[in-house]
């Protein structure tokens, strides 16, 4: 029953949701879309000519927004789904913490890259303190496999939900860069603990 009552909010949730609406007339394929332009239209990170790396793309819409525009830009992504083929990226279905797609992601660019994207997070489970610290947990992964790839002026930007382990995070990125920031975009939901963090040139 609770499910069900969860299922039923959450479908009237999306269709009065107007980032979901928006989403749909300009052809992208879901809302998370805006949150990464809005971080970008504060900070302009993505610039033409960027070697990206999308870490949890799917359904792919962060990818799809920098392959529309900026379209000279070279993208990989990686997800445990499938994704519907985006001009000029090539996708990985595969665990992205697994030592041998890291190898494969490394050897598709052959060299330093520019940015790094995460949107990943773990299936809620309900205990928000849990789903925090296992969602922090990637986006430290994703923080350390960023130092390995990103050139000196590259940038990295990751979700990151509020719990026992943000500030450590936040301390050890500002360890590793010379800018961080912690960014809330106003399509995030307001009820949503997400908030982005946002990393530029490494030390």
């Amino acid at each position: 029953m609770k499910k069900n009552k969860f299922s039923k909010n959450w479908i009237i949730k999306q269709k009065r949701d107007i980032y979901v609406k928006k989403s749909k007339l300009e052809g992208y394929r879901s809302r998370a879309v805006y949150k990464l332009q809005e971080i970008n239209e504060k900070f302009k990170i993505i610039k033409n000519n960027t070697l990206v790396i999308d870490l949890g793309s799917a359904p792919g819409s962060w990818s799809q927004y920098i392959s529309r525009n900026y379209k000279s830009s070279k993208i990989i992504s990686i997800d445990l789904k499938d994704i519907e083929p985006i001009e000029n990226l090539f996708h990985i279905k595969g665990d992205f913490t697994e030592d041998d797609q890291k190898i494969k992601i490394k050897n598709y660019f052959g060299k330093k890259i520019d940015l790094i994207i995460s949107d990943m997070a773990v299936n809620t489970t309900g205990n928000k303190s849990v789903d925090s610290l296992v969602t922090g947990e990637l986006c430290l992964e994703a923080m350390n496999f960023a130092v390995e790839l990103l050139n000196k002026k590259g940038s990295f930007i990751s979700k990151l939900f509020m719990g026992s382990s943000f500030n450590a995070i936040v301390a050890f990125a500002k360890k590793t860069f010379k800018q961080v920031d912690i960014f809330k975009p106003p399509s995030s939901r307001k009820d949503s603990k997400e908030n982005f963090i946002i990393c530029r040139n490494l030390r």
